[in-house]
């Protein structure tokens, strides 16, 4: 990904930078003491993430951010944590660290910005974001966006337009459609048993005829896709 930064002071840009040198897929194109400076490069040019500071003279962060028709994705990197609700209301904006910075932070914070990128490339009928980052799926409701363990999902119904997604601890109304979570989970634990429903294979209780039960929803199993859940049971 080709990056920029921006923020006034410039022990805070090297540190910035150093922390990219770390990561293999970033590419630091430009960095710049000013939000000014940064709007007259990006009006010649495009990149695909923006690490920016909040606190700079003249023109702040969230200034900055809203003279942008397109902005790309932007991490903030910001000394100051009050913000951070506020950096929400901003779709652009994948992340928000807080100075000073660890690179195993920081690689979080790109993994997230990689997954939205992603995300992006895909044909998008609403506003809904649905993106996976390791052992965690990330789901955008009301601007916010919420960490789900994926091994603690045990259910996925499609509900409409919307998704239910249960897990051991809560549950969660997503804008989205099952395909676009299908594409997201682990084959190695999930399956499509019917067209509305998603399961984690390994949470199911008990199977009889054309159902499963997990928990204590009972779940029923298309004639096509039966075959392969016992494809994928360990049974004796």
């Amino acid at each position: 990904m080709n990056c920029i930064i921006i923020d006034d002071e410039a022990t805070a840009r090297a540190i910035i930078g150093q922390l990219c040198a770390n990561v293999k897929n970033l590419n630091i194109v430009g960095e710049f003491p000013n939000a000014i400076q940064a709007i007259k490069y990006l009006n010649q040019n495009e990149v695909d993430l923006i690490f920016l500071d909040i606190h700079m003279p003249d023109f702040t962060g969230f200034d900055f951010i809203q003279t942008l028709k397109n902005p790309p994705k932007i991490i903030l990197t910001t000394s100051d944590s009050k913000f951070a609700i506020q950096a929400f209301e901003y779709d652009c904006i994948v992340d928000y660290l807080v100075k000073p910075i660890t690179q195993e932070r920081f690689q979080k914070a790109i993994n997230k910005a990689e997954s939205f990128r992603i995300n992006d490339k895909e044909p998008s009928t609403s506003d809904y974001e649905v993106a996976a980052s390791g052992n965690d799926l990330y789901v955008n409701i009301d601007r916010r966006l919420i960490k789900i363990d994926v091994s603690s999902i045990y259910l996925v119904e499609a509900k409409g337009d919307y998704i239910l997604i249960k897990t051991e601890d809560k549950n969660y109304t997503v804008h989205s459609t099952l395909k676009k979570i299908e594409d997201k989970l682990p084959e190695s634990l999930f399956l499509k048993v019917h067209r509305s429903f998603i399961i984690n294979i390994k949470k199911i209780i008990d199977i009889e005829d054309n159902s499963v039960l997990i928990k204590k929803d009972v779940i029923p199993v298309s004639r096509s896709n039966r075959q392969e859940l016992m494809k994928r049971l360990n049974l004796l």
